[in-house]
């Protein structure tokens, strides 16, 4: 299976692993999506020591791939949030990190694509939040007529 989906998250600060593992789960379920697709997490630059994160992705053995609020503000998303760009500097974290993460894989001639829009989680009796979405990078087959 290639590994084609970026997740994006953006958390409150002390998110456990597994609320933020729970939100992917059930991402994933509610869209028919193959968690053995997921090419890695991705967030923004000031997150890249969250321990919930760290952990998660230490446990699933996946990278976590991180941008600047600067970076991921050039990014057009469709639901862009005024409190996150007052908060982090970027109008959207989750879902600009999931497309700037899936557009850099090594495929060439990819597109991007969000599958599934921002989302946010919270569990009783786990710490925190979680914002959670999905991009993937598609092959374009080009095929030149002789």
């Amino acid at each position: 299976m290639q590994q084609v989906l970026w997740v994006g998250i953006g958390c409150k600060r002390g998110t456990s692993w597994e609320l933020i593992d729970w939100a992917i789960e059930q991402v994933f379920r509610e869209n028919q999506l193959l968690p053995s697709a997921i090419a890695g997490l991705a967030t923004i630059d000031t997150k890249a020591s969250e321990v919930g994160l760290v952990k998660l992705c230490r446990l699933r053995n996946l990278p976590l791939k991180t941008f600047s609020a600067e970076i991921l503000s050039s990014v057009c998303v469709p639901n862009p949030a005024r409190i996150t760009d007052d908060k982090v500097g970027t109008p959207s974290v989750a879902e600009a990190a999931a497309i700037l993460a899936a557009s850099q894989l090594n495929i060439q001639e990819s597109r991007v694509k969000l599958l599934v829009p921002k989302q946010i989680f919270q569990m009783q009796g786990q710490p925190g939040a979680v914002t959670l979405a999905v991009a993937q990078a598609f092959n374009i087959s080009i095929t030149k007529v002789p």
